[in-house]
């Protein structure tokens, strides 16, 4: 319990920086392919998506997982809060609001991270049906 305690926000913020930097190179990878995609390239609009939305299920995955992350400290942050709390005998109601205002930062810092990556999921997935849209007007008859 006590490793917890001393370590709970070290172990939210690591898992959360790894998920963070994982959507800004998703993000950035995206962004520049879809700067110097060649649409001539595909010859199947299955072949064109599969090349599009490469990735973009990571950052999908970030996006939805990263609020469980941020509870999943909050809840750690409560269940050590309370067992602090049976293990000195006494209720102070101080102790206990400071220790749910500090659990409940991990679901913050969760929520920090899951905002813009479904907000970056979302502008991708747009770019991806526009670049599909001129694909099909493009090249789409002629190779399907």
């Amino acid at each position: 319990m006590e490793f917890l305690k001393n370590n709970l926000d070290m172990l939210v913020i690591t898992v959360l920086g790894v998920m963070s930097f994982l959507m800004l190179w998703v993000v950035v990878e995206r962004f520049f392919y879809f700067k110097r995609v060649v649409l001539s390239q595909f010859s199947h609009p299955d072949e064109l998506n599969i090349g599009l939305t490469r990735n973009l299920t990571l950052l999908y995955s970030v996006g939805a997982n990263a609020p469980y992350i941020g509870l999943l400290g909050t809840v750690i942050g409560i269940l050590i809060t309370f067992y602090d709390l049976g293990q000195g005998g006494t209720v102070d109601v101080n102790t206990i609001m400071l220790g749910l205002a500090l659990a409940l930062k991990a679901t913050a810092m969760g929520l920090f991270v899951a905002i813009p990556a479904i907000t970056f999921y979302n502008g991708l997935l747009r770019k991806v049906d526009v670049l599909t849209a001129q694909w099909r007007k493009e090249y789409g008859c002629e190779k399907v």
